[in-house]
């Protein structure tokens, strides 16, 4: 285009060379002849048809100039619609991938605070979970340093075999009691009275007992302990809880009996000491009676699983229900002995015992003969 608008100025500026005009009429200091005026007349309508000529030329090429320049501008037009078409595609193509990442990022920052909030509360829960047990482990702990300071006791101060006769004044000689320091005795009399109250407390003879592993009971052990489960299907567990622990948390009061049962095999029973005061005051189920020697005996009340009026000196809570249950020495030795069993496994199962096979085994024996006596009725004094 920029071509053809020079061609065009080009032919402008030539146009006034061609077009000067001599006068038709002679000046006054000339005097030319009329043939001489004829010619220059001729001369000069050759000259205007030459511009005229030109003239048109020009206006020709000019059109075309103005066509060709016309149909450049239309093809740049078209290539410019063409372009901003595609650009107006690349636009609303980012556009929509912008608005997809815009979604996706909010989405993840969405479950990202989910996440953080479930691990708050899970950590939360984990937290509380943990305090409580440190809370009954240290109960636990308490009550247990409690037993052995008094099993302790118990062994040193007085043995079967030799009864400290402090504590029990009911053994001490006749001659002790009876004459004080000063007065004359005859000493075969006071030598018999000390051989017959010699006779009347005989040491228990030491037994040894005798032990030997039966092969049906050890076989389905060993297999256990291959991979140690609490899962009642396996034969060593079934066995024990059809034999053991079954007839031992079986009491009168069925529907609690299976509360126990759940609760001890879940590890979530509490077992803690009560003080008198602390003894439901139902003046149908519970009574005070005067003991020897002025002193009072402790309140009996009603044993929660057996039903009975007993000494209750424990109670027990199911989980996190809040709910306490007295119970009884005897209930309560029944209780523990299957506790102690479970106790037991589960450290053999989370990798605790480092013992040999044998001896595991008999352990475990040894907490079946608990779970026996105790369901029998036999229980430690100190229950």
């Amino acid at each position: 285009m920029r071509r053809g608008q020079a061609n065009f100025e080009e032919d402008s500026q030539k146009q006034p060379a061609i077009g000067h005009w001599k006068p038709l009429m002679p000046s006054k200091g000339n005097k030319e002849e009329p043939e001489t005026v004829v010619q220059d007349a001729g001369g000069v309508d050759e000259t205007q048809s030459t511009e005229q000529l030109n003239v048109s030329r020009l206006r020709s090429s000019s059109v075309e100039i103005r066509e060709k320049g016309s149909e450049f501008l239309k093809e740049e037009l078209h290539k410019a619609q063409k372009e901003l078409k595609l650009k107006d595609k690349e636009c609303e193509r980012l556009s929509k991938v912008r608005e997809q990442l815009e979604q996706e990022l909010e989405e993840l920052t969405a479950s990202l605070f989910e996440e953080a909030h479930k691990m708050v509360r899970e950590a939360n829960t984990k937290q509380a979970a943990s305090e409580k047990q440190l809370r009954e482990a240290r109960g636990k702990i308490d009550m247990l340093q409690a037993e052995v300071t008094a099993l302790k006791t118990l062994v040193i101060t007085s043995t079967p075999s030799s009864p400290n006769r402090e504590l029990h004044p009911q053994l001490q000689s006749p001659s002790k009691t009876g004459f004080r320091k000063g007065h004359g005795r005859n000493k075969s009399t006071s030598s018999a009275v000390v051989s017959a109250a010699s006779q009347n407390v005989t040491p228990e003879p030491v037994s040894r007992e005798c032990k030997e592993v039966d092969s049906i009971l050890f076989a389905e052990f060993q297999a256990w302990k291959e991979s140690p489960t609490l899962d009642k299907s396996c034969s060593f567990l079934d066995r024990i809880y059809r034999e053991d622990v079954g007839p031992c948390l079986d009491f009168t009061k069925q529907e609690l009996s299976e509360l126990v049962r759940v609760a001890v095999e879940q590890n979530t029973l509490t077992i803690e000491p009560v003080a008198s005061q602390t003894l439901p005051m139902v003046k149908v189920s519970a009574e005070e009676c005067g003991g020897p020697n002025g002193f009072r005996s402790q309140i009996v009340t009603k044993c929660a699983l057996s039903g009975l009026p007993r000494t209750c000196k424990h109670r027990i809570m199911l989980g996190d229900s809040g709910n306490y249950y007295y119970i009884s020495p005897s209930c309560r030795a029944r209780i523990t002995a299957v506790c102690n069993f479970f106790t037991y496994i589960r450290y053999i199962q989370q990798g605790l015992v480092r013992q040999d096979v044998e001896l595991m085994y008999w352990e475990v024996m040894r907490l079946r003969r608990e779970m026996s006596l105790a369901k029998l009725g036999f229980y430690p004094s100190e229950m």
